[in-house]
């Protein structure tokens, strides 16, 4: 049976697109281990921040809530959201495979958990977003990977058939979901292994 050609890329940002490195956020933000250790448990794998990247909870509450359970005053935790902002920079590598993407004619979307204010920043201090022809934010759509219905969202919004696209991210549990409803899927390392992930998979419809 011949290979089914790819014609679309799909791109997560943070980790793949954009620099995030929570590590490092917490170890600029705060000397102290024990901090260092609140910081961990309470803002960044709390329940919390997933629902602040679905949409269902605000910054502004996020951040009040972060604080009261830090111990810390809510300006020190608004502060941490705006270092977090700002550490999402362009990966200039990554963005070179996409904007090659585009000059062969592949269809670029993005999709990322991210926060809708955030998202908004980004889009107002960068001008990398044109080479998409989608980009769909958790936080504007009210869903999150790694569930089903923000992949079903993207493919019926944009008229994309998985089988004909691939789906790169850094997160496993992305991966797992999106190869279950049928993306052909790279687990992003870097970008020359993305790279070349990419041209392997472009190149099967070419041969077979």
């Amino acid at each position: 049976m011949p290979q089914i050609s790819i014609d679309t890329v799909i791109f997560d940002f943070g980790g793949v697109l954009l620099r995030w490195k929570p590590e490092e956020i917490i170890r600029e933000f705060y000397a102290d281990e024990v901090l260092r250790d609140a910081l961990r448990s309470a803002v960044f794998q709390h329940p919390d921040w997933i629902e602040m990247d679905r949409g269902t909870l605000s910054e502004t509450v996020a951040a009040q809530r972060f604080a009261a359970r830090m111990g810390r005053p809510p300006e020190e935790i608004r502060k941490l959201l705006e270092h977090v902002r700002n550490s999402l920079t362009p990966i200039d590598e990554s963005f070179a495979i996409a904007n090659t993407l585009a000059r062969r004619g592949i269809r670029l979307y993005a999709l990322s958990n991210m926060p809708a204010s955030t998202f908004a920043y980004l889009r107002n201090r960068y001008d990398c977003w044109d080479v998409f022809k989608g980009i769909v934010i958790s936080g504007e759509v009210g869903m999150i990977k790694p569930e089903p219905g923000i992949f079903n969202y993207i493919t019926r919004h944009y008229g994309l058939v998985a089988a004909r696209t691939v789906f790169v991210d850094d997160h496993l549990p992305n991966i797992e979901s999106g190869s279950r409803l049928g993306f052909r899927t790279i687990q992003f390392s870097n970008p020359q292994q993305c790279a070349a992930a990419i041209d392997a998979l472009l190149g099967e419809g070419r041969t077979r």
